[in-house]
């Protein structure tokens, strides 16, 4: 139940929804009630195992399980709630869609035999830029719901060359070759890992940092995702 304090601040400062700009209700949060129903919702959590995600790698690296919550398309309405958390400022909007994926993928036993959740790692100079990494807010917000813990230290991202999604189809895996390196393998050695992401397009950047986690010595890796893209 909303606490009387935060029934309070939406009296004096209401909320808005992220997508339609609608006055929030009592109990919403970042999302009304009938944008959040009406997500462009993938279902991949029913068939974890072979899905338009999960498809992405199957001739890159081995992936046990993998779900998108919605699909991304440029220029629709669910693009705002992603540009608003990350270019923004509104990291709380990530950890509520983390928090909405799991409890979703909850219902299909997604998060059966996973042990710990790996967040996407941005590039230093980007972290300094945006002042927080939108993966590891989506990652809390996973881990919130689902209880795992989080292994911010696994792998690190060391280059950052130009925006995925300004880069043309052939330029993702050039970018993104030498962009991450292990880091701490304790956390991830002989366990199954869940990496997750905002955004993936073609996978390339996840196939890189992936094989980092299974250099390090992960036993399966499963990966969630916000949006998956369409073009």
């Amino acid at each position: 139940m909303p606490s009387l304090l935060s029934r309070l601040l939406d009296l004096i400062a209401p909320r808005s929804c992220a997508i339609c700009q609608r006055r929030l209700a009592i109990g919403e949060e970042v999302l009304c009630a009938s944008c959040t129903l009406h997500l462009p919702r993938t279902n991949h959590a029913e068939s974890p195992y072979d899905n338009e995600l999960s498809q992405l790698f199957y001739r890159t690296v081995p992936v046990e399980r993998a779900a998108a919550l919605f699909y991304y398309e440029p220029g629709s309405c669910v693009t705002r709630v992603v540009k608003e958390m990350k270019y923004h400022n509104h990291p709380d909007y990530g950890v509520f869609l983390g928090r909405l994926a799991a409890t979703e993928f909850s219902r299909y036993g997604f998060f059966e035999g996973i042990e710990v959740i790996v967040p996407m790692p941005l590039a230093p100079t980007r972290l300094r830029q945006r002042g927080f990494n939108q993966s590891m807010e989506l990652a809390k917000g996973i881990s919130g719901i689902t209880g795992l813990p989080i292994a911010a230290d696994a792998v690190r991202r060391t280059t950052f060359k130009v925006s995925q999604a300004r880069s043309a189809h052939t330029e993702r895996e050039e970018n993104v070759k030498d962009a991450f390196e292990k880091g701490d393998g304790d956390l991830v050695k002989n366990r199954h890992v869940l990496l997750v992401d905002d955004i993936v397009t073609t996978g390339a950047t996840m196939s890189a940092c992936l094989r980092q986690l299974i250099e390090a010595g992960t036993e399966k890796t499963s990966i969630i995702c916000m949006g998956l893209a369409r073009s």
